[in-house]
């Protein structure tokens, strides 16, 4: 009798939660991060999800890990960043089949006529109509040097190799992809002050101006404001610029995590309870920062599911594909370890 009631114990207490982590959901034309699904598809998610699975809020998931045990066929929603499609097209999505979900947000271009730096850089070197054959220039003590030859003029099938270009997976296809990939792993480490300065060396090397196209943009503090006050949403930390923390020492980070809950909170008059890490970089130092000022838990981007023993500072989430209802049916229900 012990024997089976520790069983069905076990079998309850061992459940496993997915955190779905989105970006977008938008049609660009060119998407190399695979962060974007399309409406049509997430709507197709949306009802495999209402249908066969207790969608949660990220905030009742921590709170059951903190207990002990995770639901049975459980799933919370999650979106970074705080891009504006964020509000225009998944808010009325989520409302429409009464789902909640968790917005990670990045307050430093809120309401900014600005893209994040990654989304101007993408358009900058993959698709300006006329580039300078040469690129010289010098990022983090790192020389880098190209030649882009027939490739600074961008013709059409320049410009569709590009865009299907799958750069989490691929090789780049093309000089000015390589171009891309190298200056953006340089810049990526690099803070937020310093990117900028490269990112304006950039532009004027392409002799483009600062712009920044309507879908690109992030939410504005309005917006913002109305989608937390929402039953539904809650809203969440994801720094103020979007650094990769755990390139930087403790003082930036903390400064990162502190200025971005008080931004949070002064638009939102709430506390934000979890944070997620940009691009799940992350130390020990990170995660000690985070508990330190007060978060409940935080989200990496390593695709593991949710247990009960599952560290509340390192929980993993899956990234969800632009695919059909069917295909994203068949993921929810793979294994993950």
């Amino acid at each position: 009798m012990r024997t089976k009631l520790r069983a069905l114990l076990k079998k309850y207490f061992e459940h496993q939660a997915l955190v779905l982590m989105y970006h977008r959901v938008a049609m660009p034309a060119s998407d190399i991060w695979g962060i974007a699904v399309s409406p049509e598809n997430f709507e197709q998610h949306l009802q495999v999800l209402q249908k066969t699975k207790k969608v949660i809020p990220v905030k009742q998931l921590v709170e059951d890990i903190r207990n002990g045990y995770v639901r049975k066929n459980s799933v919370a929603i999650t979106f970074d960043d705080g891009y504006v499609d964020n509000f225009t097209v998944a808010k009325p999505l989520l409302e429409k089949y009464k789902l909640p979900a968790t917005f990670f947000i990045t307050s430093g271009n809120l309401g900014q006529q600005a893209e994040f730096w990654w989304d101007e850089l993408e358009y900058l070197i993959l698709f300006s109509a006329r580039l300078p054959r040469q690129f010289s220039m010098s990022i983090n003590g790192n020389d880098i040097s190209f030649d882009l030859q027939q490739e600074a003029e961008l013709d059409e099938a320049l410009r569709q190799k590009n865009s299907n270009w799958d750069a989490c997976k691929d090789a780049p296809p093309t000089v000015r992809a390589a171009l891309f990939l190298e200056v953006w792993q340089h810049l990526k480490p690099l803070p937020h002050t310093l990117q900028q300065e490269m990112l304006q060396r950039i532009r004027a090397w392409a002799g483009a101006s600062v712009s920044a196209r309507e879908d690109f943009r992030s939410m504005t503090e309005a917006q913002l404001k109305r989608l937390s006050k929402h039953r539904l949403f809650d809203v969440g930390a994801h720094t103020v610029s979007h650094p990769a923390l755990a390139f930087h020492d403790k003082a930036y980070q903390q400064q990162e995590l502190l200025e971005n809950a008080r931004l949070l909170k002064q638009v939102t008059s709430v506390k934000a309870a979890v944070l997620a890490y940009p691009y799940g970089n992350y130390n020990n130092v990170t995660a000690t920062i985070a508990a330190e000022i007060g978060f409940a838990a935080a989200f990496t981007t390593e695709e593991k599911p949710v247990t009960r023993h599952s560290p509340r500072f390192r929980l993993g989430r899956i990234q969800a594909p632009n695919c059909s209802g069917p295909e994203f049916a068949a993921l929810l229900n793979k294994p993950f370890k």
